[in-house]
């Protein structure tokens, strides 16, 4: 069993409870405006170019059989190569001595991922961490998605999962028995917004967070702030209703805004569609958790 994985972060605080290894799997269905990974939107391995590193030496150049050109930017020389011929055959990235190149997108089997999350075992014990598999969208290979988690179950590994929750919803209830937390992502509770900074209507997925509230798997809303996306009061109430609703819903997070996509975007040469916003403040971000803990009893905190 293969899928497509690229990126695996050990040591992760923030995908979960207690120490975890995040496994990133490439493909997802939506288009989010503000995504912090557009590395993981193609379902296929892509090049990823670190503008700062490189000296333009020419070596990326000499090694690859048909694409690359030296130009004085990444936009040009994938332009005025031929990006249809790249194969991402990885010449590039293993010949430049700067490391300015390299393949987003690996093939891997669920064994190797499992033999890579098992190195940190000890630390999972200690500290009530695990595995969590993320994006990208997770249902988006769902195969391979259930044998990490299977894997994962059979040596007593802690399982996250975190989903959009767009997918189909056998596919979501296929893995709940071997997910111990859904970090279920609500980005936005107006539909005609939702489709605006994603790409794809809140029906479906508010159909699956009810699908997993109604099997009794352990949720976690996780919750992104966007200034002049969805920073309002009727978005805010919006989030404290459906954790009222939802009893499988154990807490709330409210995860700020940060523009760490943009950058990110221009090393895979994609355009990023958010206008230039800076950091939310620290009372900014304080009047958000406190706008939903207002109205509700359920955990809220910064995720």
């Amino acid at each position: 069993m293969t899928g497509t994985v690229f990126s695996i972060e050990r040591c992760s605080l923030h995908d979960g409870p207690g120490l975890r290894t995040t496994v990133f799997l490439k493909g997802c269905p939506l288009k989010c405006r503000w995504c912090h990974n557009p590395e993981s939107l193609s379902f296929e391995p892509e090049l990823y170019f670190f503008a700062e590193k490189c000296t333009s030496c020419g070596i990326c150049v000499a090694s690859c059989p048909s694409v690359m050109k030296l130009e004085n930017t990444y936009s040009t020389r994938l332009d005025l190569g031929s990006p249809e011929n790249c194969t991402v055959c990885g010449k590039c990235a293993s010949s430049c001595p700067n490391s300015a190149i390299e393949i987003k997108g690996q093939i891997k089997t669920a064994q190797d991922v499992i033999a890579e999350v098992l190195k940190d075992a000890r630390y999972y014990k200690s500290s009530g961490g695990g595995m969590t598999i993320s994006g990208g969208e997770p249902l988006a290979q769902l195969d391979f998605t259930l044998e990490l988690l299977r894997l994962a179950k059979e040596n007593n590994i802690h399982t996250c999962i975190e989903t959009s929750g767009h997918g189909a919803k056998a596919k979501l209830l296929a893995i709940v028995p071997y997910v111990d937390l859904f970090l279920f992502d609500f980005k936005e509770s107006d539909d005609t917004n939702h489709k605006k900074f994603t790409g794809v209507s809140r029906e479906l997925i508010a159909q699956n967070l009810q699908a997993l509230n109604d099997a009794d798997a352990k949720i976690i809303l996780r919750c992104p702030i966007i200034p002049t996306c969805n920073e309002r009061a009727e978005h805010f109430s919006a989030i404290a209703k459906v954790a009222n609703e939802l009893r499988n819903i154990i807490e709330v997070n409210i995860m700020p805004y940060h523009p760490m996509g943009a950058p990110k975007a221009a090393r895979i040469g994609r355009e990023y569609e958010m206008p230039e916003i800076p950091f939310p403040t620290d009372e900014q971000i304080d009047e958000w958790v406190n706008a939903v803990a207002r109205e509700t009893e359920k955990m809220v905190r910064l995720g």
